[in-house]
């Protein structure tokens, strides 16, 4: 089937090249035209406008948004919107918080149009093994769209989770899940780095992945990483941005009353990553230096 896909990024792009090698008409287009070139090579037609891309493509139309979340989600959708006519729908791929999927919803769908909010999680080997969606909106608007969900998405890979923002509801807790995943592998790591040992950590990885209850596809990639970096990582810096949905994870926590310990510390964690050197441990060690008299070290 055809669909329009704008955003031609890590995810966008490879996406837009798993529909076109499962067969769809597949029409690409970005903000700079570099990607949109990737894209005709490995199979796509080229769009260099939303405007153009929207041309291209017969209603009802499927077009498809994979940009970050925020005003440039609420920039695409507006362009969409102006150049498409009523039926067609309109698909957030990206991170976007879940509330803004529901009021974007109500306003597109007042106008005319219907609306997804699709979680992906794959990163850069959905190409290869397919992506996981979670998929939020109108039943008839994913009836069409299956087809292209299918071709995504390995087997069982999707699931429709119900009304608007309840895709990107699930990828947040999704997204959520992953921080403290990713932290209790760093912290257990650590651990087994500074004993008296020497172990080597790809060697420890390789074998929890083989019938261990913490096997996972992390554990995988852990076991990549030190393969490829040693176990040092010593060219690795130790800083861990947040693309929004771990705080917004915990957000939802507190309206809930529902405790997050091992996710709220994952957050923190990643802030604590971030500081060259924490004030706060700074004055931790000036009080301890007060009331007992331990050492400081200076600078």
């Amino acid at each position: 089937m055809e669909i329009g896909i704008y955003g031609l990024g890590r995810m966008g792009g490879n996406m837009a090249t798993r529909l076109a090698q499962g067969g769809h008409h597949v029409v690409a287009s970005n903000r700079s035209r570099g990607p949109v070139e990737e894209a005709v090579q490995r199979g796509a037609v080229a769009a260099y406008t939303i405007e153009e891309m929207v041309s291209k493509l017969k209603s009802p139309r499927v077009l498809w948004s994979m940009v970050p979340a925020g005003d440039v989600t609420d920039e695409t959708l507006e362009e969409f919107a102006k150049y498409a006519t009523a039926g067609d729908i309109f698909v957030d791929g990206g991170n976007s918080n879940f509330h803004d999927s529901q009021r974007r919803a109500q306003t597109y769908t007042a106008r005319g149009f219907r609306y997804l909010d699709i979680g992906v999680s794959g990163g850069i080997w959905g190409l290869q093994i397919g992506y996981c969606m979670m998929v939020g909106g109108p039943a008839d608007a994913v009836a069409i769209v299956t087809p292209l969900l299918d071709t995504l998405a390995p087997p069982n890979g999707w699931a429709h989770f119900g009304k608007s923002g309840a895709g990107h509801f699930t990828k947040m807790v999704h997204n959520g899940i992953e921080y403290g995943m990713m932290q209790a592998y760093g912290e257990g790591f650590e651990l087994l780095h500074a004993s008296e040992f020497q172990l080597d950590l790809q060697k420890v990885a390789q074998v929890w992945n083989h019938g261990s209850v913490v096997r996972s596809w992390l554990l995988e990639l852990a076991e990549r990483a030190f393969e490829a970096e040693g176990s040092d990582l010593a060219h690795i810096k130790g800083y861990v941005a947040d693309s929004g949905e771990g705080r917004w994870t915990i957000q939802e926590a507190i309206a809930h009353d529902v405790p997050m310990t091992v996710l709220a510390h994952s957050l923190f964690a990643r802030f604590t990553s971030r500081q060259e050197e924490s004030y706060a441990m700074k004055l931790a060690a000036a009080l301890r230096n007060q009331f007992g008299g331990h050492e400081v070290k200076t600078e």
